[in-house]
């Protein structure tokens, strides 16, 4: 099944074993408060397949509503993630690469903010990015904020105008700038034990 050619298409391409209940009956709510709009899913084995559809149906949500995505070449990928309209993350386990692969095509992502490192990644994106307006704090302001994006276009199309620039300019993207830090992170650390000095936390951006 294909996207379809108008109406919100909210996407996650997160591995399907980090939908837990939770996120899933929050993202099935959303679909219920947008008509029209689809959930986009990267497509796992066919158990897993059958599983969301059938779990989807048993919410009130026609399983023609979630579309799966098959494995493509990372270029390929990367092109068709543009089809989506906003990215919606997972927790406890946040999405790592696949956010970052969203916000290189200019998605949107939106999250929770997570209680461990794992589900704390996509916001730490989320701000070297300077996009923390879309890191939630709760799920139930996740939920609101991913169903108040999809009822206003224009909000969504501000946020991806800011992504497109961001992408450019701040810190997220900026290899040469982070190959600095670690440059200089190593730098410091080894001068330290040259003197035989005890290991101490530093900041980078205190030794450039």
């Amino acid at each position: 099944m294909s996207l379809p050619s108008t109406g919100f298409v909210f996407c996650c391409f997160n591995g399907n074993q980090k939908i837990l209940p939770e996120i899933f009956d929050l993202w099935m709510r959303v679909l219920a408060q947008t008509p029209g709009s689809v959930l986009w899913l990267l497509q796992g084995t066919q158990r897993a397949t059958d599983n969301l559809r059938r779990e989807a149906s048993l919410r009130g949500i026609s399983p023609d509503r979630i579309v799966f995505a098959v494995p493509l070449e990372p270029r390929e990928h990367l092109a068709r993630i543009k089809c989506a309209d906003l990215f919606l993350d997972t927790l406890p386990y946040n999405a790592h690469t696949t956010a970052s692969d969203a916000l290189w095509a200019d998605v949107p992502v939106l999250t929770c903010e997570g209680a461990t490192f794992a589900g704390r990644v996509a916001s730490s994106l989320l701000h070297a990015i300077d996009l923390e307006d879309l890191v939630t704090q709760t799920l139930d302001e996740y939920e609101r904020m991913a169903i108040q994006l999809a009822r206003t276009p224009s909000m969504v199309a501000e946020i991806r105008s800011r992504l497109a620039l961001n992408r450019m300019n701040a810190p997220l993207f900026d290899t040469q700038q982070t190959c600095r830090y670690i440059e200089s992170a190593f730098t410091t650390v080894m001068k330290r034990f040259y003197r035989d000095e005890a290991p101490v936390s530093f900041a980078v951006r205190d030794v450039i």
